[in-house]
Formats: structure tokens, sequence, C-alpha cells
């Protein structure tokens, strides 16, 4: 299986395993599926620690409201008595006024934190250091234990303005969102590889040859938006080590330069005549007046 580095820019995503005979126009869309399914896994933890920390989300009209403003308007929380976090509640307002304050009790919290970071774990950018290769099966396994830690801590469920339920509805799309802005719709999808556009009517033997042990480097990006910056010659690891090596080179050169004393030639030993003198019998002869 031919090995895919992914890579968004110049920053790494995963590892992706491919075979030589794959078809480009269905490999491209499985790379963006991955990728969109890292970002919603990314997505929904980080709204999953407000949940455990703040509670389930306000119905939209009484979202950014002061506690003044809610009683004047006379606004309630219909689905408060509803979706109640197994075990009961700790109150802990929300600063933001996003969620109502209610959030889960010391146990409930220790459970969906643990399951945050079994996901993320799943899919981390860590995973291309550790050479683990990361499929949509993976990113699959880390959504169903968010889902399932939610339906542990509510076991009635999220109110359907949430956006975590909706998102684990597929009702989102991590549209509105910071992911979204970074999402690439597969229709859209695009890989290039050694500054050459993978085209989708070829395989990807046609580009990397037939030898399954390779290892190729593979950015994406949208259609449209053109070749992306090539690789560096050298990678920023390399370049670290380099920059120590010759770092240490110029400091042993420093000491090299203060060391530049000839007092030495005073010495016995680098005295070029000192033989001489003592085959003659006038070794350590000294002048001094009587």
């Amino acid at each position: 299986m031919v090995r895919l580095h992914v890579k968004r820019g110049d920053e790494s995503q995963f590892l992706l395993e491919a075979a030589c005979s794959a078809r480009l126009a269905e490999l491209a869309p499985l790379v963006a599926r991955i990728y969109n399914g890292r970002l919603k896994v990314q997505w929904l933890c980080a709204e999953m620690q407000e949940l455990a920390e703040h509670g389930v989300y306000l119905p939209p009209s009484m979202q950014g409201l002061t506690d003044e403003q809610i009683e004047e308007l006379k606004l309630k929380d219909e689905w408060a008595e509803k979706c109640v976090p197994s075990g009961g509640s700790v109150f802990k307002k929300d600063e933001i006024g996003r969620r109502n304050g209610h959030a889960p009790n010391e146990k409930m919290q220790q459970v969906i934190k643990k399951t945050i970071e079994e996901a993320k774990a799943l899919i981390s950018k860590k995973q291309v250091q550790a050479n683990v290769c990361v499929n949509l099966e993976m990113v699959k396994d880390a959504l169903d234990q968010l889902r399932g830690a939610v339906m542990i801590v509510y076991p009635m469920g999220l109110p359907p303005h949430d956006p975590i339920r909706m998102e684990l509805e597929d009702k989102e799309g991590l549209s509105g969102t910071h992911a979204g802005l970074e999402v690439i719709e597969e229709s859209e999808a695009q890989l290039w590889w050694a500054g050459k556009e993978l085209k989708e009517t070829k395989l990807l033997s046609d580009y990397v040859g037939r030898n399954e042990k390779t290892t190729i480097i593979v950015k994406i990006q949208k259609k449209g938006q053109g070749a992306p910056g090539r690789e560096p010659l050298i990678s920023h690891e390399e370049q670290k080590q380099m920059m120590l090596y010759y770092y240490r080179k110029q400091e042993e050169l420093k000491k090299l330069e203060e060391d530049d004393d000839d007092s030495f030639l005073n010495a016995e030993w680098a005295d070029s005549h000192a033989l001489k003198r003592q085959f003659h019998g006038v070794k350590n002869i000294k002048w001094r007046p009587r």
C-alpha cells in the first residue's frame, strides 16, 4: 500500500494508506471525507468541553441576554427541566450567555472529558509522528464515542437547538463556525503531489509507479486555488539540527582563537637547543654573581 502523508498547507494532518491501483476520482473524496471528519471531531470535542462545564444550550431567543432581560421579556427555557444530566446538576453560570449553567456533576463531567481525550487521540496529528495511519473507520469510532458519552450523561437527549445534537445528527454541517471555513467539500477536493495536480481521470500508479512501499506527501485543497507551496528541500527538524551543528562549530572556533597563546615557547620541552646542551654537559647552568 502507498502511504499518503496528507497536509493542508504546510501543516501535517494524517497518514492514509491506498493501493497503487486506486482511482484518484475516488481517492480525493475519501481524503476530503477523513479531513472533514477530523474537523468535526475536533469541533465536537470543544463544544462538549463547554457542555461539561456549563450544561446545554439555551433557546436562541435567550442566548446572550442577562437574567434581568430574560425576566423582563418573560422568557422561559422549556428544555431545562427535560434535559437534566444523569445524577443531577451543579450550577455554573456561563458568562458568555449561551448555555443554561446547569452542568453535570463531577462524575459525569469526567465521563465527558475522558471521552474527549480518547476521541482526540484517535484522530490526532501526533499519529503522523507515531507513524499510525488514520482511516474513515477511526473517524467514525471517534464520533461514536462522543455520541455515546452524550447519551450516558444526557439520557433524555439534548435540546433540538443544541449544536452538538445537530452535528451528531448531521443537521449542522459546521456551517457558521470557524471550523466550517476549513471544510473542503468532497466534490471540490483536489490533491497535489510534487507540484503536480493529481488528475481525477488517472490512477495513483500513473504518478508514483507500482512500488507499494512508497511514501509521498500530498496536499489537499479546494479546486481553483492553484498549486500549493512546494515542500522545502529540508524539513524544519533537519534545519534545526543543521543550525545547531554550525552553532557548535562556531563556538569551537571561538575557543580555539581564545587559546591561541604562544607562552608555551618558554617551556623547557619547547627549547630546540636542549638536546645539544645536554650532550655538551652544560645543562642546567645558572649564572649568578658570587
